[in-house]
């Protein structure tokens, strides 16, 4: 017979959440996938973020499989070591005897004779969750050459560390592809690394529409929603200026500046967190964006003096950028309106870097619009057009359950 403590004690049983257990990453897996490599050459596209969840680095893996070499690494932006700045191109080096054949340097692009003496090509790095962080299209390259060398192309994944949920911001004009957009995809794609390569492999966005021969070795107990620090994996900043999981959120948005005279806060400990310029009011500045109530940020008064990259070694104004509440956030347009502000408040001042603007932007119009003082109104009622009609695609090649 069952007594009403038993019944209530039952329901409480039952109400308890469950912790989601640690995330294990696509490098986690490898052994369950030894006959990918078993007997091959592999090629390894990878950089310091390439570690196991106990921290294990991706060649000592590999190094410790049965009848399995690794005969040849491939590093990306800022390099095999994660340490080269922005925009600086990285020589070729080696690791442990192994030749690294840098992507960011004479190529982007794997050729021939780098893939001379690989069997099988894996890439393993950790993305941020935006169109123009270029480590997605290291990946597309690697991918088109593994295809025309008629090589298998194995993608170890990783978390979205900004969720693979939210999808925001506009779709690249083709017009305007680049190295820091190359596909006609959103600002925030809401995808794994695993999922975009699926999307480009898919959607014969390679060159000449040739398909890798493809796989991809999917996480266990990840969930879309999770942002990083949920995964209980340890971050590890994936390039020099990617200081921590605040500066990945709004990226999408501040990298814009990039495209301004604007510091966006490199060589301050607080990139993408601070930006500013020596002819800014921060008091002024900072009352004037927090009037937009942008979802999820505030603003506060800064001066900083960065030690590098825009106005190294000039003390600048600015604001602070705070994250009030993340699952708010729509970076890329709360980007757009801080550009869109500081041109107006400093028409003499402020200067576009036009043309890395728009390709930062996938297009000119945005630009356009904020240098004619016109409402964006329009372009954003379009850029949800796009976005509606992006997210059935997507669906396609997602690998983990979506919650939208």
């Amino acid at each position: 017979m069952f007594t009403v403590v038993g019944v209530l004690a039952a329901l409480c049983l039952a109400v308890v959440p469950v912790e989601p257990q640690p995330v294990r990453t696509g490098l986690d897996q490898i052994k369950a996938y030894h006959s990918l490599f078993e007997n091959k050459r592999v090629g390894i596209v990878a950089n310091h973020t390439a570690r196991s969840s106990k921290g294990q680095f991706i060649v000592d893996v590999f190094g410790q499989m049965e009848n399995v070499s690794v005969t040849a690494l491939f590093g990306p932006e800022h390099g095999f070591e994660g340490v080269a700045q922005d925009g600086v191109k990285v020589t070729d080096a080696s690791f442990n005897g192994i030749p690294i054949y840098s992507l960011y340097g004479k190529t982007n692009k794997p050729t021939p004779e780098m893939l001379a003496k690989v069997d099988v090509l894996v890439f393993d790095i950790q993305d941020i969750g935006a169109r123009f962080y270029t480590y997605i299209y290291t990946m597309a390259y690697a991918m088109e050459a593994a295809a025309e060398c008629g090589k298998p192309f194995v993608v170890l994944d990783r978390p979205n560390p900004i969720n693979s949920v939210s999808v925001q911001g506009n779709i690249l004009n083709q017009d305007f592809a680049s190295f820091v957009g190359l596909y006609p995809i959103p600002v925030r794609h809401g995808m794994t690394i695993g999922e975009l390569a699926r999307l480009f492999n898919g959607q014969k966005w390679l060159k000449d529409g040739v398909q890798a021969d493809l796989t991809v070795i999917e996480m266990a107990n990840y969930q879309r929603s999770q942002w990083y620090d949920q995964t209980g994996l340890a971050f590890t900043k994936p390039s020099p200026n990617m200081t921590s999981l605040d500066a990945a959120a709004v990226y999408p948005g501040i990298c814009l500046l990039e495209g301004t005279n604007l510091s966006e806060g490199r060589g301050t400990d607080q990139p993408f967190l601070q930006c500013g310029a020596p002819w800014i009011d921060a008091q002024a500045f900072a009352a004037e964006l927090n009037k937009a109530n942008l979802p999820g940020l505030r603003f506060a008064p800064v001066r900083f003096t960065p030690t590098a990259s825009k106005h190294a070694n000039q003390e600048c104004s600015g604001v602070q950028i705070t994250v009030t509440d993340r699952q708010l956030l729509n970076p890329f347009w709360s980007g757009v309106h801080l550009v869109q502000t500081a041109c107006k408040m400093y028409p003499k001042e402020f200067q576009w870097r036009q043309s890395h603007f728009d390709r930062l932007c996938g297009t000119d119009q945005i630009r356009i619009a904020i240098t004619e003082q016109k409402s964006l109104d329009d372009i954003k009622a379009q850029a949800q057009k796009q976005l509606d009609a992006f997210l059935p695609i997507r669906q396609k090649y997602l690998l983990y359950p979506d919650i939208q």
